[in-house]
């Protein structure tokens, strides 16, 4: 089994229970913090990942897996030889093992989850497997959102670590999470009766996710990690004005700058200085733009929002950038999925501090 194929799911909850507490399976409650408000990995958050699938025991394995096993359930951070690893009689398993311990000794040679998720992009040389990096984002928003009662905003903030097909209905933007449109689409969730109609060309019922509003918002936290509902994401939504809010948090987590970021319909500036493509199509689009590149339809289509992002304090914003505006996109590829990717808005930000 792939070590990135399956999702976490530890259960044990350590501290005080917020008034919802969404995402359990995150691993949010097996975390410490710092004066800073900052993630500190655990003993208990480093057992959880021991006791995941592709490490934990199995009927087949050996004797020499059975005991380093547990010595790391005992210890968590004890190092472990080049030769306990080649004891190993199934190489799945010291391939599996070999991942997990080089995660394992990323995270605690950092101070705080954050700055080991920055120091995966700052080195150039991006080795941990995209699930791990979705758990960290999604471990420091939970942090960054501890006590929300905005679902609109946590259901937002999945956008950072969960794809989203999208689909353009009557002018309005919606989106949904890929994964269960396409659990429902394979007809896995109806269990053998959807493989069945799947394997005879007939389309199981109609499944109608909720469209997530202020109204109904409630509903997620009963049902907040099996992601079945949608967002509408176009002007004047919600979701739109949680993505801002969303964007302008994670800036201040990580440097402490504050940012306001708003939707525009176009961006027309001559003196256009930075943009950051919050995903690889909005990046690529708006570097042709930026070039003075002309779209054509179906490029333009991928386009679902861009933004404008400016700085309250000039001075800590690079000289050739200060006082000009940051302009922002995100866009849909040619399967109609939104894959945003975080790190764009730390490694790309015209901050003086890290030019």
């Amino acid at each position: 089994m792939s070590l990135w194929d399956t999702a976490f799911t530890p259960i044990t909850a350590l501290r005080p229970q917020p008034m919802h507490d969404f995402w359990l399976n995150s691993g949010f409650n097996l975390t410490d913090r710092d004066g800073d408000g900052k993630l500190i990995v655990s003993d208990a958050l480093l057992r959880a990942w021991w006791r995941r699938p592709e490490v934990a025991p199995v009927p087949e394995s050996c004797p020499a897996e059975l005991v380093l096993h547990q010595a790391l359930l005992a210890t968590p951070r004890r190092p472990v030889s080049a030769a306990e690893l080649a004891a190993l009689h199934d190489p799945d398993a010291r391939e599996n093992y070999g991942v997990m311990l080089a995660f394992r000794d990323r995270l605690l040679a950092a101070p705080t989850l954050e700055a080991a998720y920055f120091g995966i992009f700052r080195s150039g040389d991006v080795t941990v497997p995209p699930l791990f990096i979705d758990q960290l984002v999604q471990l420091i928003l939970r942090g960054m959102l501890d006590g929300t009662d905005d679902a609109v905003l946590a259901r937002t903030a999945e956008l950072f670590f969960r794809p989203q097909k999208v689909a353009l209905e009557d002018g309005s933007i919606l989106l949904a999470d890929a994964a269960t449109v396409e659990l429902h689409e394979s007809g896995s969730n109806y269990g053998d009766l959807g493989r069945l109609l799947v394997e005879a060309n007939t389309k199981p019922r109609r499944v109608d996710l909720d469209v997530l509003e202020q109204a109904n918002a409630d509903r997620y936290w009963k049902r907040d990690e099996a992601h079945d509902t949608v967002l509408a994401f176009g002007q004047d939504r919600p979701a739109l004005d949680a993505l801002c809010r969303l964007i302008e948090r994670w800036v201040q987590h990580f440097f402490s700058v504050t940012v306001t970021v708003e939707p525009v319909p176009r961006i027309d500036d001559k003196k256009w200085a930075w943009h950051i493509g919050l995903d690889a199509q909005a990046t690529a689009i708006l570097n042709d733009l930026y070039q003075g590149k002309s779209l054509d339809a179906a490029r333009n289509r991928r386009i679902l929002s861009l933004f404008k992002m400016t700085f309250a304090d000039r001075s800590l914003v690079r000289p050739d950038v200060a006082g000009r505006p940051v302009y922002l996109a995100c866009a849909m590829d040619g399967k109609d999925l939104l894959r945003i990717k975080p790190q764009n808005l730390l490694l790309n930000l015209p901050l003086a501090s890290i030019s």
